[in-house]
């Protein structure tokens, strides 16, 4: 069993994210098959069906005082994922245990955390159970650069006081990438995204991290409307930072299972 821990800013689509690989319809992509395990998966991937692709959105994990007061009221997503490969009879297994982490705690960092709350979810995203952690960024206008080097390094330096730079993988994501500003970059993030518009954020990233446990993504919960149509297959709520899916019948998500094989498995999933 797999444990991977997802953080990322406020914003960055964690929440969606999840609630798009607990519900994954076979008929989006026949290769893939994805069961929710326990209770908050299969909770989320319910509220994925009858809210998301109704027209609704998922609130996103907050630490409220009530609800969620320490690491372990967290949600705990499992999944049992099934990879098809056409050279294979049977399919490739992987079992993922999955935390989505509130999206404040990632934004303290960059003042330093004076949370102890927020201190534990670090630590216990540090211990040895967790293979690796998926960070999700989403902005990539000028100016987020700084934010998310100064946050990233701080991250590192967390990293490093828990003795696991060597043996934790980080697969640094671009979110939301159906934007038509970034689309044309997902077939090679690193180069085409990162180095592009994070290139700070990027350098720390490759000087502070082995070669071996760091690799960059593109995601796209929501996808595009087609091949032919690359207009983002999403509607901005008015007045809310939420997205809904602009035509679900067309919903085909792009890339979210690539880093959570990688963090698994350490090697790259093959076509």
């Amino acid at each position: 069993m797999g444990n991977i821990c997802i953080i990322g800013p406020t914003g960055a689509g964690k929440t969606t994210y999840l609630a798009g690989l607990a519900y994954w319809p076979e008929k989006t992509n026949p290769n893939f098959q994805i069961t929710a395990i326990t209770n908050d998966a299969k909770n989320l991937a319910t509220k994925a069906e009858n809210i998301i692709l109704n027209g609704a959105s998922l609130e996103p994990t907050i630490i409220d005082g009530i609800k969620i007061q320490s690491f372990y009221d967290l949600p705990l997503y499992s999944f049992h994922i099934e990879i098809k490969h056409w050279w294979q009879r049977k399919p490739e297994e992987i079992n993922l245990v999955v935390r989505d982490y509130p999206g404040e705690i990632f934004n303290e960092l960059q003042s330093g955390m004076s949370n102890t709350l927020h201190q534990e979810f670090f630590d216990e995203c540090m211990i040895k159970d967790n293979l690796g952690c998926l960070i999700l960024l989403h902005k990539w206008e000028p100016g987020n650069d700084i934010f998310y080097s100064n946050v990233i390094e701080k991250f590192i330096n967390l990293i490093d006081e828990k003795d696991r730079t060597q043996d934790l993988r980080l697969a640094i994501a671009m979110s939301k990438c159906e934007r038509g500003e970034i689309w044309p970059g997902r077939l090679d993030p690193e180069l085409d995204i990162f180095k592009v518009h994070l290139p700070r954020t990027t350098n720390i990233l490759k000087k502070r991290i082995p070669q071996q446990n760091l690799q960059f993504y593109a995601i796209s919960t929501f996808g595009v409307l087609h091949r032919n149509d690359p207009r983002p297959n999403r509607t901005d709520e008015l007045g809310s930072s939420h997205s809904i899916l602009r035509e679900p019948l067309k919903w085909k998500p792009y890339g979210i299972i690539p880093p959570l094989y990688w963090l698994s498995k350490g090697q790259y999933m093959k076509s």
